[in-house]
Parts: structure tokens; C-alpha cells; sequence
């Protein structure tokens, strides 16, 4: 069990012992706590060093360079643990859930397992900001990535030995942004996630800057889609070696299925009416990752300026989440030819919201917060109706025949077909 910590002098001692005596009365497998502290600059090192002294099973690396991720990379790395686990120190998740987390691990079921606050019976207790925020990220992520597990962020979270050896080596990122990478390459691959719902009270002290995660998360995103859509990742060596199908069947019928049997992989018919619920879908999550970067970017800008910035960060996620799962476009042909268009498209988005934000502050100058954001989302509603007639008779609504980088991409692979 991993407790990553940065600069957590204040509640280490305390997060670390009542975690040796939940594991110590009730845990059924021996056990090793392990503290890794990130680059901390005030008492947490010694701290880690003297609980590492006092308590059986528990010891404390030092890492010289800041990251949640690398962290977890390094102690993981090095591990011979069959199973792996991490818990945030804050420990808001309660310690109930961690016989579940790991469970299915060890009697071989499954292959990681997360703690989800947003599971059916998780009980969570956190402000609205942070709930928005948490929901609106996991909708941008199916929307983006086409993810099927519900909650990427949770600090609780496990995986067995051999499983991240060999993904680890895999997984850029090494702040935030790891658990979701890490499990973006295990659902690829075929792997088993086990969900546990969790009960949760928010740290109203956290240290983490939503902000800047927000931005880091976003760009995570584009990176691992882009990796996803040019097939550099080796997903399919991971197959073999796990002997696994891929969660996300990347294949549509073979040839002489009739067009009706065929499915998008996620599970959606071909055709208008597909394009339509996967166009929702990406909007869905679009909108969401819309209205959370302008609620943060306003606290610091004024309106036309925080709307600028979450739209452009939107729409090149916008465009490419389109591009790769409403229209089935794979390969890199006409791709920049196809996000110059986006961002075509985009320049009217703006027009209709800033022209909204500017017809409201003449009609009421003095309108708050939640005013500004009902109009921008009425606008951005009218924005993406335009932007899907567009996109589905402009963008993409031209292909040529003779090239397969321009074709459905689950009509390019030659795998095994998968009725859904």
C-alpha cells in the first residue's frame, strides 16, 4: 500500500497510523506501507522516516522530483508485492472498501481495481464545485476516450504485480493524470477493471490546484487519444500477452455482414442515428468540460476571455473525440485539413456565445454568474446543433474511396467480428 505525500506534514503521522491499524486488525494478507514522498520541502520526509522507526510493515522512500504518478511508477516498479495499492493520505475514502478493492486481485477475477465514488451506492459527501467537476471530467472521458469505467480519479486503487509491469513502462504521465492513463491502457487491452463503491467525504483542506490539473488532464487526454488513433500503442501485444479481447472491439463485421448487424464499438448502430448518439455523447461531455474551465478561468479573467479559452480547449478535444468515434475516421489523412475546419466551426461557436454575453450585458449589465452561464449554455446548445450539420455535410461528409486512412476505422481492421 502506497501513500503518496507532498508537503503532508500536517496530517501524515495521523493518516499513516490509523491506516497500519485498520491493516493490522483487520486485514486477512500481510501487508507493507509504503510512504513516497514526492519532493516535499517542508517536515514530511523526516516525518515519513520517524513512522517508518516506530511501525512494523511500514517504510519511506524519497523522490527527488514532484508527481503523484511517478511516485506510484517508482515504488510499483520495484515492489514484490503480487498486489499493488494506493490510498491518497488524506484517506477520504473509507478503509472499508480496501478488503473489497483487493479481493478480486488476489483470487485472479480481475486485474486492477478502482474505488468509485460514482458507483450506484457509493455515499459521498463533497461540495458542488468538486461533484461538477468530478462527474464532468468522467463524461468527457467516455465522450473522448470511449471509457467504460465510472470513476478515474478516485484515490484508491489497486492492480496485481505482473499486470503493471507491464503497463507501467507504458504510462507517460506522471502527475494526475496516471491513474487515467493507466486505465484507458488496461480497458484497451482486455484487462478486468473491478469497480468497489466507496463511502467518501471530501478534505475540505485539499492542496490540489484544480486549475492546473484541469489543464494537465485535458492535454492527457488529446495526447492519449492521438496515441489511440495512430495505433503507436501496443495494445495488441498486450492482448496476447494477457490472452485478453479488447473491452472496445475495434472491428466491424467481415466482409458480406449486412449493414444493419454492423456496430461502432461502443456498441451503437451505423448510420444518421449512431452519428446522432455519439455526437450527443462528445457534446455532452464537451459542454460539461465547457462550463468547468470557464467557472475556473472567470474567477481570474473576465467573461469573454474565460469563454475563449474553454472553448478553444474544448473544441480541439470537440473535434477530435467527432472525427475518431462519430464518423469512424481513422489514420491521419486530411487531419489537419479536418481540425483547421473544427476550428472553423468553433469561430462560429464563439460568435454565438460572445455574441450572447455581449447582448446580455447590455439587456443586464449587471447579471451574475449563474445568468452568464445559462445563456452561454443555451448558446452553446444552438452551437452544437449547427456544429453537428456541419461536421456530418462538411468536415467529414467527404471521403474518398480509394484511401483507407479515410475510411470507418472498424470497417479498416481485419479482426475477429463481435456481435454486441
Amino acid at each position: 500500500m502506497v501513500v503518496p505525500v507532498h508537503n503532508e506534514e500536517r496530517d501524515l503521522a495521523g493518516s499513516v497510523r490509523r491506516l497500519h491499524r485498520h491493516l493490522d486488525a483487520t486485514f486477512p494478507y500481510p501487508f507493507q506501507i509504503t510512504i513516497a514522498d514526492n519532493a516535499s520541502t517542508d517536515t514530511t520526509g523526516r516525518i515519513a522516516v520517524a513512522l517508518a522507526d516506530e511501525l512494523p510493515r511500514v517504510s519511506a522512500v524519497r523522490l527527488d522530483r514532484k508527481g503523484r504518478g511517478r511516485a506510484l511508477a517508482a515504488v510499483w516498479s520495484t515492489s514484490t508485492a503480487p498486489v499493488l495499492a494506493y490510498t491518497d493520505v488524506d484517506l477520504s475514502t473509507d478503509l472499508a472498501a480496501l478488503l473489497p478493492l483487493v479481493a478480486p486481485l488476489i483470487s485472479g477475477h480481475s486485474d486492477l481495481a478502482i474505488g468509485s465514488r460514482l458507483a450506484r451506492n457509493s455515499r459521498v459527501t463533497r461540495g458542488a464545485k468538486r461533484e461538477i467537476i468530478s462527474r464532468g471530467y468522467n463524461l468527457l472521458l467516455r465522450g473522448a476516450l470511449a471509457t467504460r469505467f465510472s470513476d478515474a480519479q478516485c484515490g484508491f486503487k489497486a492492480i496485481r504485480k505482473d499486470v503493471a509491469d507491464s503497463l507501467l513502462p507504458l504510462v507517460r504521465d506522471t502527475g494526475w493524470f496516471f491513474d487515467t492513463e493507466l486505465l484507458v491502457l488496461a480497458e484497451r487491452a482486455g484487462l478486468r477493471i473491478h469497480e468497489v463503491p466507496v463511502d467518501w467525504v471530501d478534505d475540505p483542506d485539499s492542496r490540489v490546484d484544480i486549475m492546473a490539473t484541469a489543464v494537465a488532464d485535458l492535454k492527457g487526454m488529446v495526447r492519449v487519444g492521438r496515441a489511440l488513433a495512430t495505433g503507436t500503442l501496443p495494445l495488441a501485444d498486450l492482448r496476447r500477452e494477457f490472452g485478453r479481447v479488447p473491452a472496445h472491439p475495434t472491428a466491424g463485421a467481415p466482409t458480406g455482414t449486412p449493414a444493419a448487424d454492423v456496430r461502432h464499438p461502443a456498441g451503437v448502430p451505423a448510420g444518421l442515428t449512431g452519428q446522432l448518439v455519439r455526437f450527443v455523447g462528445v457534446g455532452v461531455a464537451s459542454t460539461l468540460a465547457y462550463i468547468v474551465i470557464f467557472a475556473l478561468t472567470r474567477t481570474v479573467v473576465d467573461a469573454q476571455t474565460a469563454n475563449l479559452s474553454a472553448l478553444l480547449l474544448t473544441a480541439i478535444g470537440n473535434t477530435a473525440a467527432n472525427r475518431r468515434y462519430t464518423f469512424g475516421i481513422a489514420g491521419r489523412g486530411r487531419l489537419i485539413r479536418h481540425h483547421l475546419q473544427g476550428l472553423a466551426v468553433f469561430a462560429l461557436g464563439l460568435a454565438l456565445t460572445s455574441g450572447s454575453l455581449a447582448l446580455l450585458g447590455v439587456v443586464t449589465p449587471d447579471a451574475g454568474r449563474i445568468v452568464e452561464l445559462t445563456v452561454l449554455v443555451a448558446a452553446n446548445l444552438t452551437a452544437t446543433l449547427l456544429r453537428f450539420l456541419l461536421l456530418r455535410g462538411w468536415v467529414f461528409g467527404h471521403r474518398t474511396s480509394s484511401s483507407n486512412s479515410e475510411q470507418p476505422y472498424w470497417l479498416t481492421r481485419r479482426v475477429p467480428y463481435i456481435r454486441r
